[in-house]
């Protein structure tokens, strides 16, 4: 794996612009060509081989928390845990996730799992692709995000209830959008009739007991990029247990135990000492290295990192009252002052792309930008 630092191409906004890029940049560039990582085929071999792995493990703990009844760990509500269970002994429809990993020394970890409302897609599976036609097309990334995402939704729609796919997420909120209308073009190309609707405009019909789109049309299917956490908080989602319809919700509820970073402290538990996973416990544990991380938390905050007793960094936020975890400190590789994380997707039960975040220190945060890759 190396950083090689290039040229930009000439007016790359407008060409990004072109494919609907439209968040490249805010005060920063978000989209980063300065630069791109190179690895060589043996290391997205065992990038690939290490998300597949990850998946199998992950579905195994899903299973044993369930199982075993570990809800209070993840601070799941009492009154959802039926509905949670039913949609994972039903297999209800999922498409995605992507784990962040750290690459270095050769040693693949796991750092956490993005279950339930991953970003970063669209630049994954389309900007960074074209952006390798122009620099050279004869080269190759780990990406067939979206051959896969197409092949899954044609897969998927059998499964499903009959009628619309809608697909929703917040207001004002351009990645959101653009990630979510990403899905919903791929939905489209595998045939499938889809509807956008934005999470505020979701409307309940009393008297049929159903959810309805702005045109009152029933909600019968519905991908939304709107974390499970919020919608169990709210009365909408108690909702969802009254709807007559049994709309299927994509992410599936189940997603709340992975998208939780409880999920890396069950993991260790039933696999200790495994090579892909960091030694993770709900408290210290004598670790005189490590992270704390809240079990629900986004964009690198409230991050607590402490090497050899030391304060090693720390980010603020509004998150951690739901607990948190402690996972052994493995750093970040470092390339010049820049850190990288490894967004390896999984897209219907398979190992799909990756995609690389980058920033200015050991905690990437919203303000980490994304940088291309290519195969050497």
């Amino acid at each position: 794996m190396k950083r090689v630092t290039i040229t930009p191409r000439n007016n790359w906004q407008a060409a990004v612009e072109k494919l609907g890029f439209g968040f490249h940049s805010t005060d920063i560039s978000y989209w980063n060509e300065s630069a791109y990582y190179s690895f060589s085929m043996e290391e997205v071999v065992q990038i690939e081989k290490a998300t597949a792995e990850l998946w199998e493990m992950c579905m195994a703990a899903v299973d044993h928390v369930i199982d075993k009844k570990l809800y209070d760990r993840f601070g799941i509500p009492g009154w959802v845990v039926p509905y949670l269970e039913k949609t994972w002994n039903e297999d209800h429809p999922a498409i995605y996730g992507r784990f962040d990993l750290c690459y270095k020394d050769r040693q693949v970890k796991l750092l956490e799992f993005n279950a339930d409302t991953p970003t970063s897609l669209y630049e994954a599976g389309i900007v960074q692709w074209f952006w390798l036609q122009d620099r050279d097309a004869s080269k190759d990334q780990f990406n067939t995000i979206h051959e896969k995402l197409i092949s899954y939704w044609k897969l998927l729609k059998d499964h499903l209830h009959p009628g619309t796919l809608h697909f929703s997420c917040i207001t004002e909120n351009l990645e959101d959008l653009t990630n979510t209308e990403y899905l919903r073009d791929c939905a489209l190309q595998a045939g499938l009739d889809t509807k956008l609707v934005f999470i505020d405009d979701i409307g309940w019909n009393e008297e049929l007991q159903t959810f309805v789109d702005l045109e009152e049309e029933p909600i019968k299917n519905i991908f939304k990029l709107y974390p499970w956490e919020w919608l169990v908080e709210e009365d909408f989602g108690r909702q969802i247990l009254e709807d007559r319809n049994a709309a299927f919700w994509i992410e599936p509820a189940w997603k709340m135990i992975l998208s939780n970073k409880a999920i890396l402290a069950v993991l260790w538990e039933l696999y200790p000492g495994h090579p892909l996973l960091l030694p993770t416990y709900t408290d210290p544990k004598g670790l005189s290295s490590f992270v704390k991380k809240p079990i629900l938390s986004r964009e690198g905050a409230n991050i607590t990192m402490v090497k050899e007793g030391k304060l090693l960094h720390y980010s603020e936020g509004e998150y951690g009252k739901e607990g948190y975890v402690f996972q052994e400190l493995f750093s970040l590789p470092d390339f010049d002052g820049h850190y990288p994380v490894i967004g390896s997707w999984i897209i219907g039960q398979e190992p799909a792309g990756m995609g690389i975040r980058e920033g200015s220190s050991l905690i990437t945060d919203n303000k980490s930008c994304f940088v291309p890759h290519l195969i050497e």
